[in-house]
Formats: C-alpha cells, sequence, structure tokens
C-alpha cells in the first residue's frame, strides 16, 4: 500500500512539472505567434546610432570598401544644369503615417517616442558627424551621405525620376542618418576632400559608406575625392 502511494505522489510531482514546462514554452513563444516581436526580441531597436556606424545599414567592411573604392569611375564633376532638389523626391512615405525622415529619426534615436502622426515627440539622438546630443528631433536634419547634388553631378542626371526618388528614401544602404542641423547644413554638397566630418573618430564610418554608396549607384569619384577616401579609410583600425 505505502509503495503504490509513493508511486501516485511520483505520478502527480511529474504532471506538475510537466505543465509547468508547457506553460514555459508557451509564454516564450506566444508574444511572436501573431509575427511581433516579444519586448526582449526588440529591445535593441531605436538603441540608437553606435560610433562604428552600426546603426547604418548596408555598410561594408574597411576592406571591402577599398576594393569597391577602386573600382569607382575617376571623373571630373558632370555639369549642375538642370539640378533641383525636386528632382528627387522626398520625404517618401513609409507606411502607418510615417516618412522616411521619421524612420530615420526612429531608427537612429534611443527612447523615441511617436505621435499617432508618427512624429518623434520624445527621445535621444547623439550626432555623429559632431558628437552633438540632442532631445529634440526638430533640432536634428536627415543627411545624404551622397549629396543630391553631388550624386547629380556624379551621374544622376541620367536616372529616371524614380531611381532619383529610390535615391533620396534609400533605408536599405548607408545613405541616410539623423545629424546635427548645423553639420548637415556645414557639408551642404560638398565631398569628402572639401568636408568631413569634424569628428575625426567618424572618418572611418563615414568614408566606408560613402564610397559603398556611390559602388551601388554606380555614381562616379573625382581624383581628389577618392584621394581624401583612401585617406579616411586609412584611419580604420584592423
Amino acid at each position: 500500500m505505502e509503495r503504490q502511494n509513493w508511486w501516485r505522489r511520483g505520478l502527480a510531482v511529474g504532471v506538475v512539472f510537466l505543465m509547468a514546462g508547457c506553460a514555459a514554452i508557451e509564454d516564450a513563444t506566444t508574444p511572436e505567434a501573431d509575427g511581433k516581436p516579444s519586448a526582449s526580441a526588440s529591445a535593441g531597436a531605436g538603441d540608437g546610432a553606435a560610433a562604428d556606424g552600426s546603426a547604418l545599414p548596408g555598410i561594408p567592411t574597411a576592406e571591402q570598401a577599398e576594393e569597391e573604392l577602386t573600382g569607382l569611375k575617376v571623373a571630373p564633376h558632370g555639369s549642375m544644369s538642370g539640378y533641383s532638389r525636386a528632382k528627387f523626391p522626398h520625404w517618401a512615405s513609409q507606411g502607418e503615417n510615417c516618412d522616411t525622415r521619421e524612420t530615420v529619426l526612429e531608427r537612429d534615436g534611443a527612447d523615441v517616442e511617436q505621435d499617432p502622426q508618427c512624429r518623434a515627440v520624445a527621445g535621444k539622438w547623439t550626432s555623429v558627424y559632431d558628437d552633438e546630443t540632442f532631445s529634440e528631433a526638430g533640432d536634428l536634419d536627415i543627411d545624404h551621405m551622397v549629396p543630391l547634388a553631388n550624386a547629380w553631378r556624379s551621374g544622376a542626371r541620367t536616372w529616371t525620376q524614380d531611381k532619383r526618388k529610390e535615391f533620396a528614401n534609400d533605408l536599405t544602404h548607408p545613405q541616410l542618418l539623423a545629424v546635427s542641423a548645423s553639420s548637415n547644413r556645414s557639408k551642404g554638397d560638398q565631398g569628402p576632400d572639401e568636408w568631413q566630418p569634424p569628428s575625426k573618430t567618424y572618418w572611418c564610418t563615414y568614408s566606408r559608406a560613402w564610397v559603398s554608396v556611390k559602388a551601388t549607384y554606380e555614381l562616379s569619384v573625382t581624383e581628389a575625392e577618392k584621394d581624401m577616401l583612401t585617406e579616411m579609410l586609412d584611419t580604420c583600425t584592423p
């Protein structure tokens, strides 16, 4: 009789452990059952641009950038005749009331809060060009790594309007980033030979991103531009 009771108690304990295990598995998988990541899975999103540029999408290694740079066409700047920012439509809709600007602000910031119109109403941002920090989205510009006017005179003037729109709103390659309005306006449409980020620690990332965009869109570089990009890539640590 005693052995039978021990057997029954053991069976009961086994059932309790089995049910607890099933509950744990359900808790771990249920949040993603509808295709939405759990809070822990998405905790890294929107944590802000890392100093090494890891928040920029599609950025190559220094070695890859050096190889891409050697393959770029070297040519003088082309004509600015016919150029207009309106020929590079931006900021395009990205769905759910968001446009490209708001999407980049959310990606590059930390603790970003958006209103129902997708406008960033709170958050923290570090401008990698000059190491300035901000808590107001209005103090930031979305910089085109390769400026629209630079792209125009290095090949984009022959593109279709659709391709120029793609270029101006490219979230797949390292073409867009949130930076201080002052640094973006200081840069203007200048190439790396004419303007470099004041924060020299960002030169490595900047040159890798610039080369990647030019290679992706088959844009040319000037001789001076190529020389400066080579110098900037030399700042990358092995």
